[in-house]
């Protein structure tokens, strides 16, 4: 070490400790707002749910502060399953926006306190058209919470950041009862993968809830050959589809085999030209049904460790599937 330099010290252990303080206190938050289900909060959730499951329109969160995003992130998980709603500011509510809420809607105002000032024209304006109007806050007392028609009151817990003051555990509670509620929704309606698929096309997301049917190699591009054939012709279409393996058809068009790359490979000691293809082949081969997401099907390659998936339907095939097919979607 150069004279005069200092090592710097390490504070990894400190800074481990820190975060694990951190978990802890949120954990004691979590745990205190499950407790809370028990003593009080029970009946008002439920008749959230009440409220939200009997609309004709929308759910309007709105909020400042870190409850602004909190609750933008409440709204977009409602909408994206099955229950409409959208985020407000109060304060452009303030300058026009109350104009997008109308009384066929209900409002979701997140307040820790519950006497963010931001909030009162919102509120005068549930008011003034008998908007339902949820509270989610600390301070059933406040003036957020003797004016709302239900009051989803959160345990007052102490905040993982060590002066009290940085809203931690308590954003992480609003952002829990959030999720709560978007889950019973979901429940209530009946909501599926399919109906989230609806709403999420892109990304991976997307991709994995493609079914086979819609990203499957039909027609001409299943590699078949009829029981009989003779492994040079079953290799010639092998190599012609580029699909890893060639399936074994009866005559009426029913699967009884599959033979791969991999068959061929371990049987290239013997004379191939003079072997027919039910000889090498793997009988009975795994099938899955059109309507398989794409998510499951990795899932199923990689239990099966296999390459390609055979898509039926009455024991015929209609498609196949390549791991490099659910690659290209962005599905694996």
């Amino acid at each position: 070490m150069q004279a005069g330099s200092a090592e710097k010290p390490d504070n990894r252990q400190a800074a481990i400790e820190s975060a694990l303080r951190t978990v802890a206190t949120e954990q004691a938050g979590i745990a205190a707002l499950a407790e809370a289900f028990a003593n009080g909060l029970a009946k008002p959730f439920a008749d959230t749910v009440n409220i939200v499951s009997a609309l004709g329109g929308r759910v309007v969160v709105t909020g400042v502060g870190k409850s602004h995003h909190i609750g933008s992130k409440i709204a977009a998980t409602l909408a994206s399953t099955g229950t409409p709603a959208f985020f407000v500011h109060p304060a452009e509510a303030n300058h026009g926006d109350l104009g997008m809420i109308t009384r066929d809607d209900a409002i979701l105002a997140l307040s820790w306190s519950g006497e963010s000032a931001e909030l009162q024209g919102i509120v005068r304006y549930s008011r003034r058209f008998k908007i339902p109007l949820i509270a989610v806050t600390s301070n059933e007392a406040s003036t957020l919470g003797r004016e709302a028609d239900v009051v989803l009151a959160l345990p007052k817990v102490a905040e993982a950041c060590p002066h009290g003051l940085a809203p931690t555990t308590s954003t992480l509670m609003q952002l829990v009862i959030g999720d709560a509620l978007a889950v019973v929704l979901l429940e209530a309606k009946g909501f599926t993968p399919n109906n989230f698929r609806d709403y999420h096309p892109g990304g991976k997301l997307g991709a994995s809830l493609m079914h086979l049917s819609e990203m499957m190699r039909t027609g001409d591009a299943i590699p078949t050959v009829p029981l009989g054939t003779k492994m040079p012709d079953a290799a010639m279409v092998l190599s012609n589809k580029k699909v890893g393996c060639v399936l074994v058809l009866e005559s009426d068009g029913r699967l009884v085999g599959i033979v791969t790359d991999g068959d061929v490979a371990r049987n290239m000691q013997r004379n191939l030209k003079d072997i027919a293809v039910e000889e090498i082949m793997t009988r009975s081969p795994k099938t899955v049904a059109p309507s398989m997401s794409a998510g499951a099907a990795v899932a199923y390659l990689n239990e099966n460790k296999i390459g390609v998936l055979v898509v039926v339907e009455d024991s015929r095939p209609v498609g196949v599937v390549h791991f490099h097919d659910l690659l290209r979607i962005g599905a694996a």
